[in-house]
């Protein structure tokens, strides 16, 4: 097929998918205003999101049928704020068929995005309003208060469990800011009878977006509990990473936009995680783990950091393989919108294999969390991809591989993603890094991965298993009809740590 036929194909099927109008959303005017107490942390130029839903029970910012971006020009929070439905600047995600017909009982709640530091809405430091319902007959105005402040995290009080903060000096450095690293501890049942002693130790590396609360879920999943202190559970300090970053999840890796972060990782915040607890650096027995996008990060870091980390557990890890993208091959396919065959590209999938969700959609609704009307700020999946894995723009801002209107791919930038691209990596790599992988390296997925990456994994194992000099022995499998992440296992993650530390 012809560029030019295939550029045809893109536009026409941009022209023929536009998304309802936002006149059409069911409200005419929504005004938003400051409550006096928040001013004080007012920060000018955030993103105003609007969510409303049809569902009772749930807050909409976290259970939200739609969503309306817009950023506020020049607003400084001292005057109220129209939304208005008729002005060309908002986005929104897309409506559902059926939403608006009939009079219906509408859940709305506004955000106010404004913290620099996390690109996600729900976060610290980012304000929304209590919850307003009413039932939508005609055009409707409403008022909505910005009145609460979402309050940092908060890790559970508990002997065996403690945190590590810090004030990172290379990310500090990097952005002119004071920049924070954040940890989690669960320390083992016989910690306190042994002081002195050099327990194995496990990085966990959350899904996208995870923070280092994730120890709260485990501390109040009291099946685990009665397995962590019954003394028969595995002796391991089981770590929590944080993956904050301005424009999404940071990857735990260096990158021209996010910064020094896997440099600050291992040179700032393991070593003084690993003082606190007196661990023996030469003891061989430092492990990662993760899920997701927690198992890419702890491949990548095992693969870019070989001597520094001991072995990691991978499960359902994102596109290890940028060739196989999901679908998409970013270095040869035009676009991200439309397959080579002409089709709509799908993003996500159930296990029988049903598409459930487009590339088109999925970056449209990314663009309604973005400041910039574009998914580079949206704090979410492929914001995130494209802030840890592409070059600085001119702007200071992320350089977008795919457009966020008609899905072309700038393969200029997509090179610049191969130093990401774990396969590649490998390859160029496989004399000096071969040796040093070895015993190193498990990987386990579904292989109705919903979200594709488990296509990844598969050419990433073919390259393995053809590996001379020496021969791989990363252990990887797949499971049949298993989604994303089906067999992931804390427990037995920790159990097969356990059993590799005590081999040392």
């Amino acid at each position: 097929m012809s560029k030019l036929i295939k550029t045809l194909l893109i536009l026409s099927f941009v022209a023929s998918s536009v998304l309802v109008s936002a006149e059409e959303l069911p409200f005419q005017k929504i005004k938003i205003s400051l409550s006096p107490q928040m001013r004080s942390s007012f920060v000018k130029g955030g993103r105003m999101l609007l969510y409303f839903t049809t569902q009772s029970g749930k807050e909409p910012r976290r259970n939200a049928d739609v969503t309306v971006g817009i950023t506020p020009q020049n607003w400084d929070g001292s005057s109220t704020y129209l939304v208005d439905s008729g002005d060309k600047r908002i986005l929104h995600t897309d409506l559902a068929e059926g939403f608006i017909p009939l009079p219906k009982k509408y859940y709305f709640q506004a955000v106010y995005k404004q913290n620099i530091d996390d690109g996600q809405a729900n976060v610290p430091g980012n304000m929304y309003s209590n919850i307003d319902s009413v039932t939508v007959a005609g055009a409707l105005n409403l008022s909505l208060n910005l009145n609460t402040i979402i309050p940092p995290y908060e890790i559970v009080e508990h002997k065996y469990v403690k945190k590590v903060i810090i004030q990172s000096k290379v990310l500090s450095d990097f952005w002119g800011r004071p920049r924070y690293l954040k940890a989690s501890l669960l320390l083992p049942s016989s910690y306190f009878e042994n002081p002195d002693k050099s327990f194995p130790i496990c990085y966990r590396a959350p899904g996208l977006n995870g923070r280092y609360d994730g120890v709260n879920g485990m501390m109040k999943n009291s099946t685990f509990t009665d397995w962590w202190f019954s003394g028969s559970a595995p002796q391991v300090i089981y770590v929590f990473l944080d993956s904050q970053g301005p424009y999404g999840d940071s990857y735990q890796v260096d990158s021209e936009n996010n910064g020094p972060c896997g440099k600050a990782l291992t040179e700032e915040l393991i070593p003084e995680i690993e003082k606190l607890v007196h661990y023996q650096k030469d003891s061989g027995m430092r492990f990662l783990a993760g899920a997701s996008t927690g198992g890419w990060v702890v491949l990548g870091l095992q693969i870019l950091y070989p001597d520094f980390f001991n072995g990691a557990w991978a499960y359902s890890p994102d596109p290890v393989d940028f060739e196989h993208y999901g679908l998409i091959n970013i270095y040869s396919d035009e676009s991200a919108f439309i397959n080579r065959f002409g089709y709509l590209q799908p993003e996500s999938r159930s296990i029988l294999g049903e598409p459930k969700g487009s590339m088109e959609v999925a970056i449209h609704d990314e663009n309604v969390l973005s400041r910039t009307n574009n998914y580079l700020i949206s704090g979410e999946q492929f914001g995130a991809y494209n802030a840890v894995f592409g070059p600085k723009g001119m702007d200071g801002l992320p350089s977008l591989m795919i457009d966020p209107i008609t899905g072309k791919i700038d393969h200029k930038v997509a090179e610049q993603w191969e130093k990401y691209d774990l396969k590649k990596i490998l390859q160029k790599n496989w004399s000096a890094l071969g040796p040093k992988l070895q015993g190193k390296i498990w990987i386990w997925t579904g292989d109705m991965d919903g979200l594709f990456s488990n296509v990844a994994t598969r050419f990433l194992k073919m390259y393995l298993d053809k590996t001379e000099n020496p021969k791989s022995d990363a252990k990887i499998s797949f499971t049949p009809m298993a989604g994303h992440c089906a067999e992931w296992s804390d427990n037995a993650v920790i159990t097969m740590v356990a059993e590799k530390a005590a081999k040392k």
